[in-house]
């Protein structure tokens, strides 16, 4: 059974690559530019501040991190009229994300504009964790960051890569 879902995982993939250039044309998914490099540097930057002033800690691109989203949700230190510092918050949630998944930053372009997205490469498949935390701390809400986090882990599995070691 391992290698029938092996084989069936090596045709799944032989049929991504061959529509990818097709895709390509039309994709709403591309690189970041460097504006948008250095905006989200300086973002995670201000929360890193914040996060050093205000816990004597540091962020690392892990688990840890959403521990101090949290902190910084539920004692209110970014005002919910704040949504810059807010998607700065999603930043450092979509990082911790990237590190996890293998995912990484693009912006995606559609009808309604243009966000920075996490995506899995060579997909369409993407998150948006820049406005998970806002549009919830935006009305009032202190969203459970873990929980969200999860939320999107279970979201994007079925589309991630799979390791050929894990079956």
């Amino acid at each position: 059974m391992p290698h029938f879902k092996s084989f069936v995982r090596l045709i799944s993939m032989g049929t991504l690559c061959t529509t990818l250039p097709a895709m390509a044309e039309s994709s709403p998914v591309s690189d970041l530019g460097w504006t948008d490099k250095q905006y989200m540097a300086a973002q995670v930057a201000n929360i890193e501040e914040l996060v050093r002033d205000e816990f004597g800690g540091q962020l690392r691109q892990s688990k840890t991190d959403l521990d101090y989203l949290q902190r910084i949700i539920n004692r209110g230190l970014i005002d919910k009229t704040d949504t810059r510092r807010q998607q700065a918050l999603g930043m450092v949630l979509g990082n911790v994300l990237a590190q996890e998944t293998g995912m990484q930053w693009f912006v995606y372009e559609d009808g309604d504009g243009r966000s920075r997205a996490l995506c899995v490469p060579q997909t369409e498949h993407c998150l948006f964790p820049v406005t998970m935390l806002s549009r919830r701390m935006a009305v009032g809400l202190y969203p459970d960051v873990n929980k969200i986090y999860n939320e999107a882990l279970e979201m994007v599995a079925p589309v991630l890569p799979q390791n050929p070691y894990d079956a």
